[in-house]
């Protein structure tokens, strides 16, 4: 039997959006969508400065991953990629503006990967910001930034961040772009990972026909 490869999967804006915006919408009594921003930030983009501190106090009583976003497709996508891979969970559980408090995030991301994607092994969860120090045959990520060019297969997942990289840019480093829509996002990868004789979702199959 051939060797399973190794696949590092993102989580946050790959897998689902954690409540994040929902709190900043709450704190500010505003009404943003994620399709308003273009930059990765999008706190530093709406809060206030001098309200910085105020807000991630607030973030303190919050589980983000409570009524997270699970992007369209991606638990079906991910039960086909199970059987072809080995999928490692890598994703940073650090908010930069509160160190200390940062441990809540590990557990709350933890118990949310547990409930949602039991399939795949918690042996298997790697939670860092060091992306680069992890060898795959495969990488999904949002972050250009984060995607490892000696990674045989690089896929940037779309977002709203990342529409404006060049197709010449991905090109040139060797990377694979899911399309543009994160509504799409997942379709698009198993288009790329996966044949019509690997899958057994009927709906991901009608897709990868088109």
């Amino acid at each position: 039997m051939e060797k399973k490869k190794n696949l590092l999967l993102d989580i946050d804006e790959v897998f689902c959006f954690p409540g994040f915006l929902d709190a900043i919408n709450e704190f500010l009594e505003s009404n943003y969508v994620l399709d308003d921003f273009s930059d990765y930030y999008i706190d530093e983009a709406v809060i206030p400065q001098e309200r910085f501190n105020e807000f991630n106090k607030f973030l303190d009583s919050r589980n983000l991953y409570e009524n997270a976003q699970i992007l369209p497709y991606a638990k079906e996508v991910l039960k086909e990629l199970d059987f072809i891979y080995n999928i490692y969970p890598c994703s940073s559980c650090i908010n930069p503006f509160n160190i200390i408090g940062s441990g809540r995030l590990f557990a709350d991301k933890y118990n949310f990967l547990i409930s949602t994607i039991p399939f795949i092994e918690p042996e298997h969860f790697i939670f860092t910001n060091a992306k680069y120090l992890f060898k795959a045959d495969i990488q999904i990520d949002d972050r250009l930034s984060n995607l490892n060019e000696n990674i045989e297969t690089c896929i940037l997942f779309p977002s709203y961040h990342n529409k404006t990289i060049s197709n010449d840019e991905l090109i040139k480093r060797g990377i694979l772009r899911a399309g543009y829509d994160w509504r799409t996002g997942w379709l698009e990868v198993a288009n790329i990972l996966l044949d019509q004789s690997q899958i057994k979702d009927d709906k991901i199959k009608r897709y990868l026909k088109k």
